[in-house]
Order: C-alpha cells, then structure tokens, then sequence
C-alpha cells in the first residue's frame, strides 16, 4: 500500500475512534450548530453595521443570519463562538496595525 493510503487509513480509524469517545486525550473542537447572532450582538451592546465593522462580516450576512433567512457556515460559526467567549481578543487581532 501506497503512504498516502496507509495515512488515509490511519485517519479514517482515528475519526471513527474520536466519534465513538475511544480517543479523550488532545484537542477536539466543538462546532456549534446554532449561533444566536442577534443575542450575541446585543450582549457586545452592537448595532448590526458596528458589529460587521468590528468583525469583518458582510453587514448582508448578519441581517439575513439574523432573520433566519440564512445560516452562518461552519467557519462562520466557529469564528462567531470565538467571538462570543473572546470578543477583546478578536478585535485586537484584526486591529490595524501602523
């Protein structure tokens, strides 16, 4: 067998343990699959443009996030929860740097 298909393998089994809760050690992530845009702007005390502003989004993309009429991605949603437990952190990494 080729090395990239003993390391496909070897992922593939590795995923199948992570889902059975075999694997506890390191680092998995956890994807919401809902983020209350709305709620997590009102509670940074935003208006729609100002939290666009501030996080980089299209200011389309929060309303219709907002009134349902789409879903954030899953990166969307991952940088969302970021900014929902470390919004300082998040605005000091994207501030602009002189």
């Amino acid at each position: 067998m080729s090395k990239i298909g003993t390391r496909l393998i070897k992922a593939a089994q590795e995923a199948r343990a992570i889902v059975r809760g075999e694997i506890t050690k390191g680092f998995v992530v956890h994807v919401p699959d809902d983020v209350d845009v709305r709620a997590l702007r009102k509670k940074l005390k935003c208006s729609q443009s100002e939290f666009s502003r501030r996080f980089g989004f299209a200011i389309d993309a929060v309303q219709d996030w907002e009134q349902r009429r789409r879903t954030p991605d899953r990166t969307a949603r991952i940088f969302l929860t970021v900014i929902a437990r470390e919004p300082k952190a998040v605005s000091r990494a994207l501030a602009r740097s002189n």
